[in-house]
């Protein structure tokens, strides 16, 4: 008896202990944090190493692309009418909104087209009928179309219905799925001119995964994961002035082994070598969800199949077990700094976030008092939207983006006007935020690219050592984005290599 009382006295002991140490960890640590952004890693982000998606047949026909289709006959778009909830129409010389159909990818030729109201076109009656509508709400087999492009002309296609037969405009106002010629005639009822809006396309994680078969997806993912960042990359880090590295992870990397479809398996244990390489060269970790489920943006980034913002109320359980999952998994990592409760939100309602807010930040808390919990100021407000109420929260942090891109105040701004933005209004903004009993600020995103054309060598070590001034005001510190990335000025690894930036 006195042996087993003894046994649990040592357990409970070594539980305390290990809670203190990585709580001291945790504390002790100085900030504000000098760090950068693993992007494009365990969420893919096309931008940055395009070549990724070159293997995928139909590259252009990723999911979520957009893409209106032309009657050659009778020179008319295709519309659904009222934008859905209607009949399928061919009336319209120009097109906008209702006849652009975004694509749900269901394999490199077949289709399901959703429209503007985010209901689907189907056909009518697999057997007997012709007729379609765009009013279904879930896309199944009568939902799932073939397009078929020409060998010498891809954009110029027909579209095979379920039932087998393709679809003709035979009128302005009917267009039925029954025509079953072959020719590539211009009076050919069935031949359409494919408009693909270049500028909708997507390159994320589901484009990437839904896009390559699933044992293709898989192996191109984890060469990805096991050759892009490894542990020499830490290594470099630690030896160059980072001390810490924001991590971003998607939803289904907590549903590993088996994530739902398309998504890839294997990420969580790249995240677990993440931690260990961390730990081993000093480095702190924040652990960012920037892909939550249903998309908090629209954005490749986030994961979206389609672009269209659909997170809300009826995801925050989800998304907080989300948090709940990782909090609980790298609460006791030494390496662990902080979990940043979603990424960029853009468009969701105000009053949502903030109730999904408290519920990640009572999950965190369910694991670690010392962990910092960081929430993203949405993109479309003001910065100091959630100020008053961070500040009912201990160790809590407001993440704030600063790019000197994406709007076209930047469009002509010369290199000193660029460098005087960030001296007057950047910092302005940054000791807004700042109050003494208040949240810590991070500048979680900033770059040194700009819209200033042929800018010397120079011209850039000086945007971004003001930039490095200014941001580290913030308290909590700030992240470069990113680490590696096809493009130089946003690869701190290649700005720290061609003495770009010094830290």
């Amino acid at each position: 008896m006195m042996s087993n009382k003894l046994f649990y006295a040592n357990l409970v002991l070594a539980f305390y202990l290990s809670c203190h140490y990585a709580l001291a960890q945790t504390e002790n640590f100085p900030l504000p944090l000098k760090a950068v952004n693993l992007g494009n890693w365990l969420v893919i982000e096309g931008w940055m190493k395009p070549s990724l998606f070159d293997g995928i047949t139909n590259k252009d026909l990723l999911d979520g692309t957009q893409v209106q289709f032309m009657s050659t006959k009778l020179q008319k778009y295709l519309c659904a009418e009222h934008g859905g909830g209607s009949v399928v129409v061919a009336n319209r010389t120009k097109a906008s909104g209702w006849e652009t159909f975004r694509l749900w990818r269901i394999n490199e030729s077949t289709f399901n087209f959703r429209v503007s109201n985010k209901q689907f076109i189907r056909l009518t009656n697999r057997d007997g009928g012709s007729n379609l509508v765009a009013d279904s709400d879930s896309p199944s087999d009568l939902e799932t179309f073939e397009i078929l492009r020409n060998a010498d002309d891809p954009n110029r296609v027909r579209i095979r219905a379920p039932n087998g037969q393709f679809l003709q405009a035979i009128s302005e106002t009917v267009v039925l799925a029954n025509y079953e010629g072959s020719s590539w005639d211009d009076s050919d009822p069935s031949i359409f001119k494919m408009n693909v809006l270049s500028g909708s396309i997507i390159r994320g994680e589901y484009q990437i995964t839904n896009g390559y078969s699933p044992d293709k997806a898989t192996k191109i993912m984890r060469d990805h994961w096991n050759t892009y960042i490894i542990e020499d990359d830490f290594k470099f880090m630690s030896e160059n002035g980072l001390n810490a590295v924001r991590i971003p992870v998607g939803w289904w990397t907590t549903q590993d082994p088996t994530p739902p479809k398309p998504f890839v398996g294997g990420s969580l244990e790249v995240l677990d070598n993440a931690f260990t390489w961390a730990e081993k060269y000093g480095i702190k970790v924040i652990v960012d969800l920037h892909a939550a489920p249903g998309s908090q943006n629209g954005r490749p980034h986030s994961a979206s199949r389609d672009g269209y913002l659909e997170w809300g109320d009826s995801y925050i359980s989800d998304t907080v077990a989300t948090i709940d999952f990782l909090a609980e998994r790298y609460s006791n990592r030494s390496g662990l700094v902080a979990i940043e409760l979603m990424n960029e939100p853009q468009g969701v309602n105000l009053e949502s976030l903030k109730s999904y807010y408290q519920a990640g930040y009572d999950a965190v808390r369910k694991h670690t008092s010392s962990a910092y919990v960081i929430m993203s100021n949405p993109l479309d407000r003001d910065s100091k939207v959630l100020l008053s109420f961070a500040g009912a929260f201990s160790r809590v942090v407001i993440d704030v983006h600063y790019y000197n891109l994406f709007s076209d105040r930047f469009s002509n701004m010369n290199v000193q006007q660029n460098i005087d933005f960030i001296k007057n209004q950047r910092a302005s903004d940054l000791s807004s935020l700042t109050t003494s009993n208040g949240p810590l600020i991070f500048v979680g995103e900033w770059s040194s690219d700009w819209k200033v054309q042929s800018a010397s060598k120079k011209d850039h070590q000086k945007f971004t050592q003001v930039q490095v001034d200014v941001y580290s005001r913030a308290k909590f510190g700030w992240a470069y984005w990113a680490y590696i990335c096809d493009s130089n000025f946003w690869s701190i690894k290649w700005m720290i290599e061609n003495n770009y930036i010094k830290l």
